[in-house]
């Protein structure tokens, strides 16, 4: 037992001079040497500060920089190192903002980390700047840092192909904070700017410096040899053409109605121009978001935000007679010379349907029924040829899916099939005569105007189906390899002699037919008329079209809403984009006429309906 009990006064002993001396020692550097070791912690406080890389810039495809880069002064609060309500007072006047305000800002960073700077004003005016600049000795805490925003061409929206940056949102940080994302980010939310938005953001640099104790920069860390430079976002090589894009939306705006305009490069799928209408200013959204402009831009009853030429669908109206044209050469349901004779009436049992306002063509082979557009050439055929066959054609080219744009938001409508009326109304329910509507594009039948040059370019090329695509490759600023990126395409098991037949066919229409006022001087183009019926008002006007006849370059859809007839306002539209593009824009002025002037002359030869 005295062994046990001295024991225990032992191991007393040793822990209370253990405590002892630490109580001792802390004394000694409280009392004594708190004036030594508090300078040294004030001059070895660390603080962190992210640098923005710029963003990658994105080059159309002659060469000129389309998307760039410009400064932007932001003013940012390491929020545990700003608690003073004077301090506070002092820079919302500074940043002409509540105090309130900019509590609600400082606040958001204490979610994330209350040491990391916050960013409480963005954009400032370089004025404001200066001003703000002189009064940093006395807001600790406070720092002013340059990043950058976009810069675009004055002549040149294209906002549904570029998209636009927005502050990262709560749940992408939680997908995308691994990535090096934090709260005060922006993100690609549209267009290009999202889909490739891990090229072009580049990646982040950091900066190390030492603070003395109310957050005055005391030098770099450690000369700065521990601090990690940004790398600048990628570039993007686009398959844009600039000159035909700004001629895109100045000929849609000019109809002042809503619509869509898709130039296609037939070799390849890549996008030369993209535009719908009404559009915005991408500027709103640069940098400091307008508020005012901003809602007005979402409350617009015509919809600015909504990408037509990849998100609306529309009936193709006759543009789709050249589907069925197709199917029927190939699967020898016709012949080019076969004649249907047109009364200008079809009747399928009580059925009545009118050929252009009842007007008959008389006999009329292939050729003839595209140039002129009878209707009654088509209802006769689609019964010939089959609807398991109309079907299949129609997905061979891509219709009833999405193309796969390098653009998001893409939709696209259900091609119809048995399956497809079975399912809505029914076996048995449905009638032979809903495929009299389908055989002149109507009825459940939808497309985009994307799908429709897609279509365009593949029967230009006498039958691969290209991807269209927006981007064609990419290139790092500090490297002078490029990389091309690669696109889906796919030959289709049509023969050539039977695109040959619709080419020729489509090359009459402007040459003599319905889509005159497509011609370009000393250029062969091919194309094709198309109205859709819409029954909210006024039809839709179609017009497709690709150039030269020989050797195609360019494909285009244009698609004016409540227009009426194609040939009068959309075929216009694409022989001034198919005359700037193959002769040059010195040619785009006197070549080909005005849209108004279109409108007027042509009232006379466009049928009453299509």
């Amino acid at each position: 037992m005295d062994k046990i009990q001295h024991r225990a006064l032992t191991v007393s002993l040793i822990v209370i001079a253990v405590f002892a001396v630490l109580f001792l020692r802390l004394i000694y550097l409280q009392v004594f040497e708190y004036k030594e070791l508090g300078s040294i912690s004030a001059a070895n406080s660390l603080r962190r500060i992210w640098i923005q890389p710029p963003r990658g810039r994105m080059i159309d495809r002659n060469g000129s920089i389309v998307v760039d880069n410009q400064p932007l002064y932001t003013v940012k609060v390491i929020p545990s190192e700003f608690t003073d309500s004077l301090k506070k007072s002092t820079l919302a006047s500074l940043l002409h903002i509540t105090d309130e305000k900019l509590t609600e800002r400082i606040n958001k960073g204490f979610k994330y980390n209350r040491f990391a700077p916050v960013a409480v004003g963005r954009d400032i005016e370089p004025k404001e700047m200066m001003r703000l600049s002189e009064n940093l000795w006395k807001l600790p805490g406070v720092m002013i840092d340059v990043e950058n925003k976009r810069q675009y061409p004055l002549d040149l929206h294209a906002s549904h192909l570029f998209g636009y940056l927005n502050f990262i949102s709560k749940d992408q940080l939680e997908e995308m904070s691994e990535k090096g994302y934090t709260p005060d980010d922006k993100t690609g939310s549209k267009g290009l700017e999202k889909t490739y938005e891990d090229l072009l953001r580049g990646e982040k640099g950091a900066r190390f410096e030492l603070v003395n104790s109310i957050g005055r920069f005391a030098g770099k860390f450690e000369n700065g040899t521990r601090d990690r430079p940004f790398v600048n976002g990628t570039d993007l090589h686009l398959t844009l053409d600039a000159g035909l894009q700004q001629l895109a939306e100045e000929l849609l705006k000019k109809t002042e109605k809503s619509g869509a305009v898709v130039a296609i490069d037939p070799n390849d799928g890549g996008i030369l121009a993209m535009t719908s209408q009404p559009d915005y200013d991408l500027n709103i959204l640069n940098g400091t978001t307008d508020g005012k402009k901003w809602t007005e831009i979402v409350q617009d009853p015509a919809k600015p935000l909504f990408n037509r030429a990849i998100q609306a669908s529309y009936p193709p109206g006759s543009v789709y007679k050249l589907l069925l044209a197709i199917a029927a050469l190939e699967e020898n349901v016709i012949t080019p010379e076969k004649k249907i004779f047109c009364t200008g009436v079809f009747r399928l049992g009580r059925g009545r349907f009118r050929c252009h306002g009842g007007q008959g063509h008389g006999p009329v082979n292939l050729e003839r029924s595209i140039v002129e557009s009878c209707n009654t050439y088509y209802y006769s055929l689609i019964f010939d040829l089959g609807f398991e066959q109309w079907t299949r054609y129609g997905r061979m080219f891509g219709f009833g899916k999405t193309t796969g744009i390098d653009l998001s938001g893409e939709r696209s409508s259900p091609l119809p099939s048995t399956e497809y009326y079975d399912k809505r109304y029914g076996k048995g329910k449905w009638t032979k005569g809903y495929l009299v509507s389908l055989a002149i594009g109507q009825g459940e039948l939808n497309t985009t105007p994307l799908q429709l040059a897609a279509f365009t370019a593949t029967i230009a090329n006498k039958g691969t189906w290209h991807q269209p695509h927006v981007v064609k490759g990419y290139q790092s600023y500090d490297s002078d390899t490029f990389v091309p990126l690669d696109f889906k395409k796919n030959k289709l098991p049509i023969s050539e002699k039977t695109f040959e037949r619709v080419r020729q066919a489509m090359f009459g229409v402007v040459e003599r037919g319905t889509g005159r006022l497509a011609g370009v001087e000393n250029v062969k183009v091919a194309g094709k008329t198309g109205t859709a019926q819409n029954p909210h008002g006024k039809d839709h006007a179609w017009f497709v079209a690709f150039a030269p006849l020989e050797k195609p370059t360019i494909a285009v859809a244009v698609l004016v809403e409540n227009a009426g007839y194609g040939g009068s306002i959309s075929a216009p539209i694409a022989g001034k984009l198919i005359n700037y593009y193959v002769n040059g824009p010195d040619t785009t002025a006197t070549d080909t006429l005005s849209v108004s002037t279109a409108v007027t002359d042509s009232s006379k030869t466009e049928p009453a309906t299509e």
